[in-house]
């Protein structure tokens, strides 16, 4: 059902409250009308037996059963009585039932009606009952006459049914007026919490909230990156599934984490001082868990008060490994250019000879040339079959050769393993990443001795890569720093991230990655990769 064709919130709770409003009122007030008629009754016939035990007590009363004519004696008795207590009717009746006082004179000396005297003339009780009688249905009081300790009549004090239904009739009016003046008023609260609360949902439907959360459930499960939200006291109200495998190396169940204050989550305790400052933070360094990440936090205020923090954090692995990728092909381009460049010094130094006639010169500079490039192509491509590693190879020997550095391949070098997708990415890198630093290395060297030597081997379990320069090499102190991230000898560079991230790819892949001192007097770099590997294995999980 579409938005148009469905009654809106604010209605539907107006009626809702408003039906549940009128619903109670409705039973509360055929309670208090059942009970009002009950007490009225109730409360009549307590006072019809009052009268008709004080009527009773009359001395004047007993006596006058001894005489020949009672009626002449207890009728003016009595009425009197009956004006002044308001009863509708006093009647006194001897055994036989036989009335000696009645309002209506006509009815004196006939027997009395409801047949409901037996309890008061027989067993000398006083009680009240209901029954029809000569004036109508009514409410009546019965209590016996004692002369002598014996009984001689009866009392019989009544109102009319009618009369205390009339009296019902009026308070009952006066309840239900207040009751549907109560209703209205609820009403109208009603329709001013509807739109209060439909003020407070911003106008939503409940339909439209709830597409909204689950919606805003799967943005949030399907982002990348972690996210955690407190709030202003500091507890937990949301992690995404992606910053609970940083946080616990798996997806677990809210009710695990929800109401858990963040001082309590270990992992995340280098998120308490994001949190001790009221200001934004963008693209901090910390650590979650074992795990390194660029954090952000951004404060929640709602009119002017804080009521919380989000925290969005990315393995900052993952944005190495981009730096990675741009380094490489920045590589590849470096290799290239130094290609393109030597080459054109060569055409350069061609077009030179034949220019000065000398041709003989000219064909024995391109025969050699051939010949050196020949064999560094066929000795690359029979030692590697990798073609994307070979390629590197080469454009790193071209970018050397151009810089003036003599490489050198061992004889005994081999790697015919074939290479699945994350050795690949792992050799590339390290070649890459190793290569340069050889490079820098051996820059400051006099030119003869610029000397760059390349092993590497798959024969056995392991993929072997030596590189050697002649450099400086790397003083003891730093040799067990040179993988730490951030850490470089290198002056006016922001560098220390291509060995450390080298050394994570390999060791994802169980293998090692280590320096020792080369046969060339400079660094050695030396690292193993396993040929068996499970492809399954996430490589940057």
């Amino acid at each position: 059902m579409n938005r148009q064709n469905r009654v809106n919130f604010k209605m539907r709770m107006i009626v809702l409250v408003g039906a549940l409003v009128i619903a109670i009122i409705t039973g509360i007030g055929l309670y208090i009308g059942h009970f009002i008629s009950n007490a009225m009754e109730e409360q009549v016939g307590n006072r019809a037996l009052g009268v008709a035990k004080s009527v009773a007590l009359i001395p004047e009363l007993a006596e006058a059963f001894k005489h020949d004519d009672p009626a002449s004696i207890i009728n003016p008795l009595v009425s009197p009585i009956q004006k002044a207590t308001k009863a509708e009717f006093i009647v006194i009746g001897n055994t036989a039932e036989i009335r000696y006082a009645h309002p209506i004179p006509e009815k004196i000396g006939k027997k009395m009606v409801g047949e409901d005297n037996e309890r008061a003339l027989v067993f000398g009780e006083s009680y009240v009952s209901k029954a029809v009688g000569s004036l109508g249905s009514s409410v009546r009081a019965k209590v016996p006459v004692y002369l002598d300790g014996q009984i001689v009549g009866v009392v019989s004090v009544g109102f009319l049914v009618n009369d205390i239904q009339s009296i019902i009739k009026s308070y009952n009016i006066h309840l239900w007026v207040v009751l549907l003046n109560t209703a209205i008023l609820a009403v109208i609260g009603a329709i001013l919490i509807a739109s209060y609360i439909k003020k407070l949902l911003f106008g939503l439907e409940p339909e439209e909230i709830t597409h909204l959360l689950v919606q805003k459930e799967a943005i949030l499960q399907s982002t990348h990156e972690g996210i955690i939200a407190v709030n202003q006291t500091g507890m937990i109200t949301l992690i995404n599934s992606a910053a609970q495998r940083l946080l616990f190396n798996q997806v677990i169940h809210s009710k695990n984490y929800e109401g858990m204050s963040i001082n309590d989550l270990t992992a995340a305790k280098h998120l308490l001082n994001f949190l001790q400052d009221s200001n934004d933070r963008i693209d901090e360094e910390i650590i979650i868990g074992n795990t390194i990440v660029f954090a952000n936090k951004m404060p929640i205020y709602d009119k002017g008060s804080l009521a919380g923090t989000v925290f969005t954090f990315r393995n900052k692995t993952e944005i190495d490994l981009l730096t990675k990728e741009l380094r490489s092909i920045k590589q590849y381009t470096n290799a290239l250019r130094a290609q393109t460049h030597e080459f054109s010094n060569k055409l350069y130094t061609i077009l030179g000879l034949l220019q000065l006639g000398k041709k003989e010169e000219a064909i024995s500079y391109i025969q050699q040339e051939s010949s050196v490039q020949k064999n560094w192509i066929r000795l690359v491509i029979q030692k590697v079959s990798d073609p994307k590693v070979s390629g590197l190879l080469l454009g790193k020997i071209n970018q050397a050769s151009e810089l003036g550095i003599e490489i050198t391949v061992q004889e005994d070098s081999i790697l015919t393993t074939h290479l699945n997708e994350m050795q690949s990415e792992a050799l590339l890198t390290a070649i890459g990443n190793l290569f340069d630093n050889a490079m820098d290395a051996v820059r400051k060297a006099p030119p003869a001795q610029r000397k760059i030597a390349i092993f590497f081997t798959d024969i056995g379990n392991d993929i072997i890569f030596e590189i050697d320069d002649s450099g400086e090499g790397i003083a003891a102190q730093y040799m067990n720093k040179v993988f730490e991230q951030g850490f470089t000898l290198k002056e006016g560079e922001h560098g220390g991230f291509g060995l450390s991230l080298t050394k994570q790819l390999v060791e994802r892949l169980s293998g090692e990655l280590y320096l020792e001192e080369g046969d060339l007097g400079g660094a050695s770099f030396v690292l193993s990769i396993p040929k068996e590997v499970d492809e399954r294995r996430k490589p940057y999980a």
